[in-house]
């Protein structure tokens, strides 16, 4: 293959890599106004929890269903209907009167999120065995600048004093306008070819892995679990453990999203030179390692870079999961998306619980200290991440070549 890929190739990578930055962007949105809707509805913690659940929910309720869009039609096509849909679906959440409209809202907002979520990674597995070098790992890394962009944007419209759907429609205006025109080309590619009629008529409701695939699913599992267990719990952590303020505590998660972002930026470099076994084990490695600093030393500083290196074992896990299930030789790619992000949904939604309940029973510290054994079971399930033959050539671990990243 060359190392230069065809203009319709790039044209589809720029296509994906808006995708991503579109659903971190909404995403990123809906995040930095939480707090202003919760105070608009009155919301107590249990209530928005609930409601944050719900949308999970319906997150996972879309898996198998756009899994099965993906093999009937086509993942680019589906990823730019649903991509449009989903970001009409956020003004629902600024037009929301009530906590049941909310909830309905919700349960929409995260059906079209999951949606697009399943498309856009069959379609990021599709154009990756078409390019001359690994590019999961840098797709990911978009979704995370894009949820950095929609922050922003949160940032700046409560300084303004812009309500949820006045901001709604700016976002949609100039992000999903922009990202969406780059992702749909001026003329029919073969990216946009719908793919074969592949399964039965009815897809069950939740998806699971399959084969080979579900130790696959057990590693994203146990990546997303401590993802989701940082992002809710990270700050509590540091308060309870070291003793500070609420404020240096928040800088906590802060370098763990840097660390991951950098990471992922630099992922498939990593993935060429080791493979993705080795890498995975590695992952695995460098994230026990880091939720072994936070618990034991349990100094600031220490939780400090032991975030850091959680950061950098979890960010290349879910990308390289994703982009073996696009090679499942046994499903197709996307009810092999679909089943796998069910698993990783699961443990986002898990991951909260969990630590909480641990918490609750003995300590914050003990809860992580289960973080680390989950870490450890990353690198020891790390195998199943090794591509079914046939294998590209650019994704050999210890290829002889000239690395095509250079």
């Amino acid at each position: 293959m060359s190392d230069t890929p065809a203009p319709a190739i790039l044209a589809a990578r720029n296509a994906v890599i808006a995708m991503f930055v579109l659903n971190g962007a909404l995403f990123g949105l809906w995040a930095s106004r939480i707090p202003s809707v919760s105070a608009k509805l009155s919301l107590d913690p249990g209530m928005l929890g609930m409601l944050l659940l719900l949308m999970g929910g319906g997150a996972i309720a879309a898996f198998p269903l756009t899994g099965r869009w993906v093999d009937r039609y086509g993942a680019a096509a589906t990823t730019v209907w649903v991509a449009a849909i989903h970001a009409l679906s956020i003004l629902g959440l600024g037009l929301a009167p009530s906590i049941s409209t909310l909830a309905l809202a919700l349960i929409f907002f995260g059906a079209t999120h999951g949606a697009m979520d399943v498309a856009m990674n069959s379609w990021a597995g599709a154009v990756e065995r078409q390019l001359p070098r690994l590019m999961m790992s840098r797709f990911h890394a978009s979704w995370s600048v894009g949820a950095g962009i929609g922050a922003a944007s949160g940032f700046f419209a409560i300084k303004l004093g812009l309500p949820l759907l006045a901001h709604s429609v700016l976002v949609i205006g100039v992000v999903a306008g922009l990202c969406l025109r780059l992702a749909i080309p001026p003329s029919r590619s073969p990216q946009w070819a719908p793919a074969p009629r592949i399964g039965a008529p009815h897809a069950p409701l939740f998806t699971l892995p399959k084969g080979p695939l579900v130790l696959v699913g057990l590693v994203a599992m146990c990546a997303s679990l401590g993802e989701g267990a940082m992002a809710d719990w990270g700050a509590i952590f540091l308060m309870a453990t070291t003793g500070v303020p609420e404020a240096s505590a928040a800088i906590g998660y802060a370098v763990f999203s840097v660390a991951m972002v950098v990471m992922r930026l630099g992922g498939d470099r990593v993935t060429y030179r080791l493979g993705p076994m080795r890498t995975a084990r590695l992952a695995g490695i460098i994230a026990a390692l880091g939720a072994g600093l936070a618990v034991i030393v349990a100094t600031y500083p220490a939780a400090l870079v032991g975030f850091t290196l959680m950061g950098i074992g979890y960010a290349v896990i879910m990308p390289l999961a994703f982009s073996r299930a696009t090679n499942d030789p046994i499903l197709p790619p996307g009810k092999a998306v679909a089943s796998l992000a069910t698993l990783g949904y699961g443990g986002l939604l898990m991951g909260p619980p969990v630590i909480g309940f641990i918490a609750e029973v003995s300590s914050i510290r003990v809860g992580f200290a289960v973080l680390m054994a989950l870490a450890i079971l990353m690198a020891v399930l790390a195998p199943a991440l090794r591509p079914s033959d046939p294998i590209p050539p650019r994704a050999r671990a210890g290829a002889d070549t000239a690395d095509p990243l250079s």
